[in-house]
C-alpha cells in the first residue's frame, strides 16, 4: 500500500468534500488506511484510476461464490489478527457427497444438511456449501450427480474434478448459480483454467509440493485469465496447515505478497477432520470442505466461527423492544434488561423457565451488559422510561409494577419515581429468576 503523500500525488486535489473528507489529503491518509475506497472520488483521472487500483487493492483478493441469497464472499482480510480491526469474512463450511451414491441418497443426504440449522444469541448458524465430488470416473455420471445436488439444495456448489472435460459437462448446466471449481493442478492448469475463463466460474488452484510451486502455479492460472482464484496447498498435517496458512496470510497482509493472496480451502477428512476444521477456523481458512459433519460437531465449529469473526468493536445486539414471554396479559408483570445479545437471550432463557408469563423490556444500551451499561450511564431510569413509553408496556400491563435487576437496585428509587409505577428488585443473575417471578 502506497503511503498518503504518494496516493495525493494522484488526487484531483479540488478539496470538494464528496468522498465526505474536508480535503483530498484527509482522503488520501484514509485510503492509506484501508478505511477509504478509491471510488468514494468521483473525479479522480483515469490515469489515477490505473495507478492506484492494483497498489489499493486487498492483500487478499475478494472471491464471490454463489448467485442466488446463499452466495457468500471470501477473502478482502486485511489483519492478521481481530483485534486490530475485524475479520471480514467468516469460514465457510461445506460439506461433501459423490458420484458413486445415488440420486436418491445425494438427495436424502443434502436434505439433512440443509436442515443442519442450530440458533444462538439470536443467529441463524448452518452449513455453507455442498461438495460434488468426481469418484465413479463416469463423466455421464458425474454430471447427473451434481445436477441432483444442485437441486437439492440452495447453497452454492463446490465441485471435484480434476478432468477438464468432465469438469465442463458437469457445471455447464449450473454455471448461472456460480459454483467453485476444484481443480487445476499442475498436470490439467491449462485446461481447468479454460474451463474457468469460459463459464466464469471461481477456482480452486492445488498444489500440494509447496508454497513455492503454489505461487508459480497460481501466477500461469491467472495469466491465462482466471482472476477468481482460491488456494488450496493440501497440509500433510495439522502442523502443516497451521504454518503455512500462517505464512500466506502474513505474506499477503504484511508483504502485499501478490502471489498468495487468494482464499484459502482447506479438505477436512476422515478422523482428524475436525481437528482440521477448527485450526482452519482459527488460523485463516475460509472454506474448510468435510467428508462428513455431524451435527454434535457442526455445532462447537459454528459456535467457534461465530466467537472469531464477531465484531470485537460492536457488541452483538437485539432490537429494543417489548418482548412478550410465556404469552403475557394484562395482569403480567413488566421486567427490563439490555440489548446486549447474551445477556438478553440469558434473561429469557431463564424467564421462560419459570412458566410465568411476563413482559421483558429491552432498553438500548448500545449493546453492553447491565452491570457495564449502568456504570457508562447508558442505563438510566429516563432512558428506561423513554423505552416504555415508547414500546407502550405501560398499556399493556396494569400490575404498575416494574422487575429491576438486581445488579442495578440503587436505581430502583429514581426508576419509581421517573415511570410512576412500583419497582421491585429482582435477583442479581437471572438464574435466580425462576424461584422469584413464581414467588411474586
Amino acid at each position: 500500500m502506497p503511503t498518503a503523500i504518494e496516493i495525493f500525488k494522484h488526487l484531483p486535489k479540488k478539496n470538494c468534500g464528496e468522498c465526505k473528507n474536508p480535503t483530498c489529503l484527509a482522503f488520501a491518509m484514509q485510503l492509506a488506511n484501508n478505511k477509504a475506497k478509491l471510488e468514494d472520488c468521483p473525479y479522480v483521472s483515469d490515469a489515477g484510476k490505473a495507478a492506484l487500483s492494483a497498489s489499493s487493492a486487498p492483500p487478499i483478493r475478494l472471491v464471490k461464490i454463489g448467485s442466488n441469497s446463499r452466495a457468500f464472499e471470501v477473502g478482502d482480510e486485511t489483519e492478521l489478527y481481530r483485534h486490530e480491526k475485524k475479520f471480514f469474512h467468516p469460514t465457510r463450511y461445506c460439506v461433501e457427497v459423490d458420484d458413486s451414491m445415488s440420486d436418491a441418497d445425494i438427495e436424502s443426504t443434502i436434505i439433512s444438511y440443509n436442515k443442519m440449522k442450530f440458533e444462538r444469541v439470536g443467529q441463524i448458524m448452518s452449513l455453507d456449501m455442498i461438495g460434488v465430488r468426481y469418484v465413479s470416473n463416469d463423466p455421464a455420471r458425474f454430471a447427473k450427480a451434481v445436477s441432483v445436488a444442485s437441486g437439492s439444495t440452495e447453497m452454492p456448489l463446490l465441485v471435484f474434478c480434476h478432468d477438464p472435460a468432465a469438469m465442463k459437462d458437469a457445471v455447464k448446466p449450473i454455471a448461472a448459480r456460480r459454483p467453485l471449481v476444484h481443480g487445476a493442478d499442475s498436470n490439467n492448469f491449462a485446461e481447468m483454467s479454460a474451463v474457468a475463463k469460459e463459464l466464469a466460474l471461481p477456482l480452486v488452484v492445488y498444489e500440494d509440493k509447496g508454497l513455492n510451486e503454489l505461487a508459480d502455479l497460481v501466477a500461469k492460472v491467472k495469466a491465462s485469465g482466471v482472476e477468481d482464484i482460491v488456494l488450496d496447498f493440501d497440509p500433510a498435517n495439522l502442523k502443516d496447515l497451521l504454518e503455512r496458512s500462517t505464512l500466506v496470510r502474513r505474506l499477503s497482509v504484511k508483504r502485499t505478497f501478490r502471489g498468495l493472496g487468494y482464499p484459502i480451502l482447506v479438505q477436512a477428512q476422515g478422523d482428524d477432520a475436525l481437528q482440521y476444521g477448527l485450526i482452519a477456523t482459527m488460523k485463516y481458512g475460509s472454506i474448510v470442505s468435510f467428508d462428513k459433519l455431524k451435527p454434535e460437531h457442526a455445532l462447537p465449529l459454528f459456535v467457534l466461527r461465530q466467537n472469531i469473526f464477531t465484531d470485537p468493536q460492536v457488541p452483538i445486539q437485539v432490537k429494543p423492544d417489548l418482548y412478550p414471554v410465556n404469552n403475557p396479559d394484562e395482569k403480567a408483570p413488566i421486567m427490563f434488561t439490555t440489548n446486549f445479545s447474551l445477556t438478553y437471550f440469558t434473561v429469557l432463557a431463564d424467564a421462560e423457565k419459570s412458566k410465568i408469563p411476563v413482559w421483558l423490556q429491552v432498553v438500548d444500551t448500545e449493546g453492553l451488559s447491565v452491570l457495564t451499561a449502568y456504570a457508562a450511564g447508558k442505563l438510566t431510569a429516563d432512558g428506561v422510561n423513554k423505552a416504555l413509553e415508547k414500546s407502550g408496556a405501560k398499556t399493556k400491563s396494569k400490575t404498575g409494577t416494574i422487575i429491576v435487576p438486581g445488579m442495578v437496585a440503587r436505581m430502583a428509587a429514581k426508576l419509581q419515581e421517573t415511570t410512576g409505577l412500583k419497582a421491585i428488585v429482582g435477583p442479581k443473575e437471572s438464574s435466580g429468576l425462576p424461584k422469584f417471578l413464581k414467588g411474586l
